[in-house]
């Protein structure tokens, strides 16, 4: 009984809508008339559409930067965080985390004004250098690299959890290896990295996945009005920014539903992969495998 609330929520909002939408995309649907079957027409469309393979190229490029440096970026600030401890720990903590609390499209709106080209704060920061900042937000040749800029000033869920693991490794094996004469890289390396291992898989799984279904900001930045839509092009095209406007501007759902099908089919093998390959190096302390 305590169960069966989530259960209804589940069917009703989650797996009715899943299994309607995978029989939408075998049909021409416009939410006005009713669908028509259509068979395979619209994955053999989706696999002659130049605007996907523009859109996957770009949220491809996206992931595989943004990925690797928001978990780096967020295990220094963890590590940061670790040696402040005390109070100090749980202010800097709460201070990394607020950003996490910001609306996505109050970020990109935010961001919008820092990476102008003329008088943003980001190119006012780089001329104190006598670095003349690049136009990110109407060059293609810059506006994926500065999404990904805009991407790492929320890492606050990733350093917290990191910082949880980096709470939990037990403070003898660090001292017992400093008795034998490991240094302190050495220690992060042997100690401190396999003993995190856990929380890292867990982080790169669900960057992963995140990155894969980047919308709000970047909707926010480049198709919330006809300036920027118009300057930035297909530069910005991300794979849910083109989802959605078929939806919900052009009002093709069954080719909409066939595109998240796809996307939910590559999300679930790449998290296999990460799965299979990751897991085995992962290390577990009671000496389970993934």
């Amino acid at each position: 009984m305590f169960v069966l609330p989530w259960l209804i929520g589940l069917v009703v909002f989650q797996l009715g809508p899943m299994i309607a939408s995978l029989v939408l995309s075998f049909t021409r649907y416009d939410l006005i008339s009713s669908p028509v079957w259509a068979g395979t027409d619209n994955y053999a469309r989706l696999a002659q559409d130049p605007k996907v393979a523009r859109a996957i190229g770009n949220t491809v490029f996206y992931t595989v930067l943004h990925v690797p440096l928001a978990i780096v970026l967020a295990l220094a600030l963890a590590l940061m965080l670790d040696r402040l401890g005390g109070r100090g720990a749980g202010v800097f903590r709460t201070i990394f985390y607020l950003p996490s609390m910001t609306p996505y499209v109050a970020v990109g709106v935010l961001f919008l004004f820092l990476l102008n080209g003329q008088a943003g704060m980001v190119n006012q920061f780089l001329a104190l250098f006598g670095v003349e900042g690049p136009q990110w937000t109407t060059d293609p040749d810059w506006i994926l690299p500065g999404i990904v800029l805009m991407s790492l000033w929320n890492l606050g869920s990733t350093t917290i959890i990191l910082f949880a693991a980096l709470r939990n490794v037990p403070a003898e094996l660090s001292e017992a290896a400093m008795i034998d004469g490991a240094g302190s890289w050495a220690r992060f390396l042997r100690i401190t990295l396999p003993m995190i291992s856990p929380a890292l898989f867990f982080v790169l799984i669900i960057n992963t996945i995140s990155s894969l279904q980047m919308f709000d900001q970047v909707y926010a930045m480049f198709f919330g009005n006809q300036v920027t839509q118009q300057s930035s092009g297909d530069a910005a095209l991300f794979y849910v920014v083109y989802l959605f406007q078929q939806a919900f501007q052009f009002l093709h759902m069954g080719y909409a539903s066939a595109l998240a099908w796809v996307l939910f089919l590559v999300i679930a093998l790449i998290t296999f992969v990460q799965w299979r390959v990751g897991g085995r190096l992962v290390h577990y302390e009671g000496g389970e495998r993934a």
